[in-house]
């Protein structure tokens, strides 16, 4: 599942706050197949926030069948196809999160950690956006208590690696997983084939 020096690759991103402990901030999580947890199962995890008290990402892989007119029909013009809303994760998922691909400052768009992706204000007003801006909008997101992701990763049940700004805005989901998995070096790769059911390979 991986070597030690593949799990060790969290501590390349710097500190969080002043303790000393590596932040994962602006990386993506990717399940690995021995992940038992049905609510991340083959999942592709965002992290916009880890530090000392814990972490905060969005599941990018899993659209809904509600559209996002039917939630925030201001924004909806520039929602990506397609235009549904995302399950972010278990916590909260009456909760609303929307990402935006671009790099501007401005209101109504606050960058992340990820060049290129940055976190929209839901009160601002969209004739402010930026042409060409699309929206990536999730309900409910991912979280960890303090040393949970950390203890998770030693375990295995996560593999870490760089995002690129195209990934929560991809037009084929589903297909995410694999396609982050195909893109790595070396063994990781490999985890791209792992078929869905084992025990019908």
């Amino acid at each position: 599942l991986g070597s030690m020096s593949d799990r060790a690759e969290w501590g390349e991103a710097g500190d969080a706050g002043g303790s000393g402990t590596p932040t994962l901030r602006g990386r993506l999580l990717v399940a690995s197949p021995l992940l038992g947890d049905p609510n991340f199962d083959r999942t592709v995890v965002l992290l916009l926030e880890h530090g000392d008290e814990g972490a905060l990402g969005l599941v990018v892989n899993r659209p809904s069948e509600l559209p996002v007119a039917e939630v925030l029909p201001r924004w909806s013009e520039r929602a990506a196809a397609p235009a549904a809303m995302f399950l972010g994760g278990p916590v909260q998922p009456s909760a609303v999160i929307c990402l935006a691909r671009a790099d501007e400052g401005a209101s109504p768009l606050t960058p992340t950690a990820v060049p290129g992706i940055s976190l929209l204000d839901l009160d601002g007003d969209p004739d402010a956006l930026p042409t060409g801006v699309e929206l990536r909008c999730f309900a409910g997101y991912s979280g960890w208590s303090e040393g949970q992701l950390e203890d998770e990763i030693d375990e295995g049940a996560w593999f870490v690696v760089d995002p690129m700004p195209d990934d929560p805005f991809v037009s084929r989901p589903s297909r995410l997983w694999q396609e982050v998995l195909a893109r790595q070096p070396g063994p990781l790769a490999r985890y791209a084939l792992y078929p869905s059911d084992p025990s019908v390979n």
